[in-house]
């Protein structure tokens, strides 16, 4: 096979996967599930983080986020938006790129929204863009490095990490995390 097919078979699976994402909503059991996993590992990673989720106003996690391909990458996983412990809505996090991108991996994704705008701002967006909001810090050294007080002091925070897998870019840039309809 030639790069061009295998270039234009990439494609065609992202393009599905984007447009399957509907139909590949998980049952809000399993996203509750799967964040209670991925909060459990975060806590784990650094003990500070539970005091750090404690002062958030909003939690978004995405216990199970997949990203691969083949020159056209895409990323796609479902997470649960809580606040004050209790799950209010469900939303999925998806990216696509063109360029050098090889490989598959997974990973957990975390964001914490510190004050009440941003969180409202999140929740009454359309389609709410992580690279787009420049008010955002990411921390990705694994979610157990330390961060400093210019990192605290921005009103979102997003966390990647137990990555599994081999692929070349794990960041929120460019991701768009959307409501979404889950089946029971």
């Amino acid at each position: 096979m030639n790069m061009k097919s295998l270039t234009a078979a990439a494609a065609l699976a992202v393009v599905g996967l984007f447009a399957s994402a509907a139909t590949m909503a998980h049952t809000k059991a399993e996203i509750d599930r799967s964040a209670d996993r991925a909060l459990k590992h975060f806590y784990a990673l650094n003990p500070s983080h539970r005091e750090l989720v404690g002062k958030a106003v909003g939690v978004l996690i995405f216990g199970h986020v997949t990203k691969g391909g083949v020159g056209v990458g895409g990323e796609y996983g479902e997470g649960a938006l809580r606040v004050q412990g209790h799950t209010v809505d469900y939303y999925s996090v998806a990216s696509a790129s063109v360029g050098l991108t090889l490989g598959v991996a997974s990973h957990r994704e975390i964001i914490l929204f510190m004050t009440q705008g941003a969180l409202d701002h999140f929740t009454k967006s359309e389609g709410w863009s992580a690279g787009g909001d420049s008010a955002i810090a990411v921390v990705s050294k694994g979610a157990g490095g330390q961060y400093d007080a210019t990192t605290l002091g921005k009103p979102i925070l997003g966390f990647v990490f137990s990555e599994k897998g081999l692929i070349g870019d794990l960041s929120l840039e460019g991701t768009k995390v959307t409501k979404i309809k889950t089946t029971d």
